[in-house]
């Protein structure tokens, strides 16, 4: 890709794109030379909409209420049914710009196709209907407008909002292609948002059935800033082509101008057909190369949809589950989810997750089978042992928390290893670990007879994901899948480490004594009560957390 900056032209496009400002000073025209009137030839004088309309066929009236945007062939309006006070948004189109047949059979290929959809990120139609003066579109209401309102008053998006709309599109546009239905217009004024900041789909005006390469349509339609080389060249639409506007609609999401607009339409044209664009050092590393890899030249070469998603941008960046209204017109405050959900979820499936069997099992089954297995193999089935099984006479050295503060109420959390290291995690989410300690921190062990080990092996400095209470224990999880829960009547404790590619759980009693059993060995074996009970309990954290 011939990434050639146009960064400057970029810059100014916005205001230079006005034609008005190419014309003369009204005191430089030439005396008694009249100005033109501003208006174009698809701005003629309308009549205006009455406050009233009314369905003859069904007698159903509707209030007109705001205009919610126009367009060269249509304008849309908010109404109301007067019958039940539901509001839509309605396109109204004078019967004067469709007097050809070439026009009306527009209108009706995009009734007839639009009626025809049902998904959650698509634009409800409701109804139509048609009097002397207008054709009326009845649909959906999106109170919180389009992209393009929000991209007006941001300009710029965080990776995390565009992965959350940029996920909508896609459900959209895969449910559109799956149809056999090319959208030919994707650009942030057709995406619309409703009330609950959920992206919705619309404006099918230029919607097209999906042909064979022989029997594609060679028209150029579109938005120029998001058409793809091949409909500039006229070899017609292909989903290969939505797929190019919507790498255009993330860079215009994430750098705040299309990547190929310039000063001029031919200039633009040239660019859109070299594939020359400019990527802001400031884009993710993911974003750099996920807009890559969809506006290549060759339609063949772009991602597909589900490749998109798969990719990392998608797959390793945080998503948010909704946005909050304020996010139309500032940068929301966004934070990620917390990561015990997804650590009990792995540990649970790490340690307690069985083999599946060769034959099928039905997919509503899994979820109840999967937790009946871990109380089987954590807490093993009556009747329980009276004792514990032998322990590791030499267990492997591993790390642990031997001392912990709870300053959450001003900074975060405080904690100190088996290794002599310290480490803090802050309550906005970062995390400072001091792993080469000075003498001043050294401190006696609490964990009775528990080894310390002075001499950690590289990479060997765990860092602390989430720690939470509850009613009875303190609980810790870290990035190294470890678990220690720490009970707080009798300083007993219970850790799970994983070594090599199996756990290990160490338990240390009330008498401060330490010992580690294989995980394997206690299913088999059981275990005694006091050690069953707490088990029980860690077994519920895991359950609670992993299906939270």
């Amino acid at each position: 890709m011939d990434s050639t900056c146009f960064n400057t032209a970029q810059r100014h496009s916005c205001q230079m794109m006005n034609p008005d400002l190419f014309k003369p000073p009204a005191d430089l025209r030439q005396a008694g030379q009249p100005s033109k009137p501003n208006r174009s030839k698809t701005e003629q004088i309308r009549p205006e909409l009455a406050q009233l309309v009314v369905d003859t066929k069904t007698g159903r009236s509707y209030s007109k209420g705001k205009l919610l945007g126009k367009g060269g062939f249509a304008r849309c309006y908010e109404m109301t049914d007067l019958a039940n006070n539901k509001m839509y948004a309605v396109k109204v189109i004078p019967q004067s710009r469709v007097s050809k047949p070439h026009q009306r059979d527009k209108i009706t290929n995009e009734i007839e196709l639009h009626k025809t959809l049902q998904h959650k990120h698509v634009v409800k139609f409701s109804h139509h209907f048609e009097d002397q003066d207008n054709i009326y579109i009845f649909l959906e209401l999106c109170s919180r407008k389009s992209l393009a309102h929000i991209w007006k008053a941001r300009h710029t998006l965080t990776d995390p909002e565009v992965r959350y709309y940029l996920r909508q599109i896609i459900s959209g546009l895969k449910y559109l292609h799956s149809k056999g239905i090319l959208h030919r217009d994707l650009k942030l004024g057709n995406f619309f948002v409703n009330e609950n900041m959920e992206l919705r789909l619309g404006d099918f005006g230029l919607a097209a059935k999906l042909e064979t390469v022989e029997q594609r349509k060679k028209t150029i339609c579109g938005t120029p800033n998001y058409l793809a080389p091949e409909v500039l060249n006229r070899q017609g639409h292909g989903t290969e082509s939505d797929v190019w506007s919507l790498g255009c609609v993330m860079y215009t999401l994430l750098c705040g101008n299309p990547p190929f607009e310039t000063l001029d339409l031919k200039e633009t044209y040239k660019c859109i057909k070299e594939v020359r664009y400019s990527l802001p050092p400031s884009l993710s590393p993911a974003a750099q190369k996920l807009i890559s890899a969809v506006l290549q030249k060759n339609p063949s070469d772009r991602l597909t949809l589900d490749q998109i998603l798969a990719h990392e941008y998608f797959s390793k960046g945080f998503t948010p589950d909704k946005l909050p209204p304020s996010a139309c017109v500032m940068v929301p405050e966004l934070n990620p989810p917390s990561p015990a959900k997804k650590f009990f979820t792995k540990m649970a499936k790490s340690l307690f997750g069985k083999k599946k069997s060769k034959g099928k099992v039905q997919k509503q089954h899994c979820l109840p089978l999967f937790q009946d297995r871990k109380i089987d193999v954590l807490i093993p089935p009556p009747p329980p042992a009276s004792k514990n099984p032998p322990c590791l006479v030499k267990p492997k050295p591993f790390v642990w928390v031997t001392k912990w503060v709870d300053y959450s109420n001003k900074y975060g959390f405080g904690y100190q290893l088996s290794n002599q290291n310290v480490g803090v995690l802050f309550n906005e989410g970062t995390h400072l670990s001091l792993c080469d300690q000075p003498d001043c921190c050294s401190s006696s062990l609490q964990g009775g007879d528990l080894g310390c080990d002075e001499r950690p092996s590289p990479g060997a400095c765990p860092l602390l994901l989430q720690w939470m209470k509850t009613d009875h224990a303190l609980v810790m999880l870290f990035n190294n899948g470890s678990l220690q829960v720490n009970f707080y009547t009798d300083h007993t404790k219970v850790i799970l480490s994983k070594l090599s590619d199996s756990y290990v759980l160490t338990y240390i009693s009330r008498e401060r004594l330490s010992s580690s059993y294989p995980l394997s060995v206690l299913g088999e074996r059981g275990s005694s009560p006091e050690l069953r009970h707490r088990l029980r309990y860690v077994t519920q954290l895991l359950q609670h957390y992993a299906s939270a």
